[in-house]
């Protein structure tokens, strides 16, 4: 039975309404006048169901295809405009239990260097992410109860904020760790986390099972319902996603739409993000192993079908991505990117040496930060490094009240611009320091509110006389 207020993962994932979904939208891709209401209905910014959504994905009607394009570069831009949140991840360590097929981090795995930052060594790789420009980290780490015990992910947490350097200093930390307890999300809550990240990997239970053989993850149910775990344990912020690749990607896609879906219909909040992951060759693992690959094109009207069905949620594309595919989602929906990342326990600091790689999976966009901050730039985006709603408490439904409104654009564009100063003034090349301070100067006129517009002004000034960390 599909539930999507259920508690249990198999009712509000549930594999017959997925099916049902998969059939429903193969039954109507052709159906010009369903597809027209579809597209009616997801240019009220509202959102769509699943069904909706999944024939939007399997429309072949060029017309139609190109308006759902269209529409998803406008809803973008209506929520998100043209904003891109810079993040990078930090990889704490790679010591695991689990046998997931598909990562180099699987516990057989006996030739990648096994690696476990000190709290001096986290140090280190923060001062190298600061001197970078980086505000935003996602931590991340692979599940072992000894060597990555809550405990070292909270002390780590701790390690991070605590470090000031120069400018520097990391004002938001995201955590993509195991699902685990309600006790222990409260305590990454207490410790002043951004979002909680969680990839699903896949929503096909047989798929799933298979894909994990071994380890505390083999177990479907409680990693499925993780993230009310997490809202029950006081996080509001979660974000989701699945690994293309592994399992068909309509069926994924339909399953990731429910599960969003679900959180509506419990907590009253959807994901706060939804990242687009797709498989790619790491150690001890070849993709092609896999036979669901996505294409280009394929990918982009993924995440253009997500954009229109959930557009007050931000998306997330990696350094997984080349860049001529990153720069094609971008207007697609895409929120946030990383920029100058590495997936390796350590690496930032000082690059590693050939024979203890430790990466989970090769890097596609292998630019600096400020390689991938002059190139949004000359784009026309405005990179952000802002993170005022997390600090200023907007999250959650407080979060997605501001962003349905439109008010949102009234914190967000000016908190953008004066986060982007502080990049080109303390980290930013000439070249690209010259681009951002004329991109600046043309987008301070696009703030609504005057008053508002006339503090950012005075800030944007004081910021470089000296000032640091303005927000509304």
């Amino acid at each position: 039975m599909y539930n999507p207020a259920s508690s249990k993962a198999e009712e509000f994932i549930s594999h017959e309404e997925v099916i049902e979904t998969l059939q429903y939208a193969e039954t109507n891709k052709h159906n010009s006048a369903l597809i027209d209401s579809i597209l009616e209905k997801a240019r009220l910014r509202k959102g769509l169901t699943h069904r909706e959504a999944a024939v939007l994905l399997d429309c072949d009607i060029e017309e139609k295809n190109k308006e759902i394009y269209a529409l998803a570069e406008q809803i973008k831009k209506d929520f998100y405009g043209n904003r891109i949140v810079m993040f990078a991840p930090l990889y704490l360590s790679n010591y695991c239990v689990n046998g997931c097929v598909y990562c180099p981090y699987h516990m057989k795995n006996k030739h990648i260097a096994r690696k476990k930052l000190t709290q001096d060594e986290v140090r280190k790789e923060v001062i190298a992410l600061q001197d970078m420009g980086h505000k935003r980290l996602a931590i991340e780490a692979g599940e072992h109860p000894e060597m990555n015990p809550i405990e070292y992910i909270l002390e780590c947490i701790d390690t991070i904020y605590s470090i000031k350097h120069k400018n520097g200093a990391i004002r938001r930390v995201n955590v993509n760790i195991a699902a685990t307890t309600v006790e222990n999300y409260k305590k990454l809550k207490d410790a002043g986390i951004g979002t909680y990240i969680l990839f699903q990997e896949t929503y096909h239970k047989e798929s799933y099972e298979k894909l994990h053989p071994t380890g505390p993850k083999h177990n479907y149910a409680y990693h499925t319902e993780a993230m009310d775990r997490a809202m029950l344990g006081g996080i509001d912020d979660v974000g989701l996603g699945v690994l293309f690749g592994l399992e068909l990607y309509r069926y994924e896609f339909s399953a990731l739409l429910m599960h969003a879906e679900h959180l509506e219909a419990v907590f009253g909040v959807g994901p706060h993000t939804i990242s687009v992951p797709r498989i790619r060759k790491a150690d001890d693992i070849d993709p092609n192993v896999f036979d669901n690959g996505i294409d280009d094109d394929t990918f982009a009207k993924l995440v253009a079908c997500i954009r229109v069905a959930v557009p007050y949620t931000g998306m997330i594309v990696s350094t997984r991505e080349s860049q001529q595919c990153r720069e094609k989602v971008l207007h697609l929906g895409i929120s946030q990117i990383s920029g100058g990342s590495k997936t390796s326990v350590g690496g930032y600091a000082e690059p590693e040496a050939e024979d203890e790689k430790s990466e989970q999976f090769d890097v596609s966009d292998t630019r600096t930060l400020d390689e991938v901050v002059n190139w949004l730039m000359r784009l026309g985006y405005i990179p952000s490094f802002c993170t005022a709603c997390y600090r200023e408490g907007r999250t959650g439904d407080r979060f997605m009240s501001l962003c349905k409104s439109g008010q949102i654009q009234n914190c967000c564009h000016p908190n953008a611009l004066m986060t982007l100063k502080e990049y080109l003034i303390d980290y930013a090349s000439e070249d690209t320091r010259k681009i951002g301070e004329a991109l600046i100067e043309r987008e301070i006129a696009n703030v609504p509110k005057e008053k508002v517009r006339e503090i950012a002004l005075k800030n944007l000034q004081a910021i470089e006389n000296g000032s640091r960390d303005f927000r509304f």
